[in-house]
């Protein structure tokens, strides 16, 4: 997968962002995006292809992507990071 860089304080549109997701996974990831009202497309070289508009897009991306292709073990511990980040305020 691609990762999607942007700066925080950036409202640039990323533009069009190809991600590298198996096959397997990519129609339900895709059909996740469109009820996210996330421009998206799927075309026949296998690949799936996002238009980033601005940083909550990318940060619904990245969670519906992770949220399909992570471990169990992966979001258990993404989970624990964010309850000790907000632990840590």
């Amino acid at each position: 997968m691609r990762e999607l860089n942007a700066s925080p304080l950036s409202s640039e549109p990323l533009g069009d962002q190809v991600l590298q997701i198996p096959l397997s996974d990519r129609w339900r990831i895709y059909h996740r995006l469109q009820e996210l009202k996330i421009n998206s497309s799927c075309p026949p070289d296998g690949s799936l292809r996002v238009q980033v508009n601005n940083l909550l897009e990318v940060i619904l991306i990245r969670s519906t992507v992770m949220q399909s292709l992570a471990s169990r073990q992966e979001l258990l511990e993404w989970l624990e990071r964010c309850w000790h980040y907000n632990d840590e305020k």
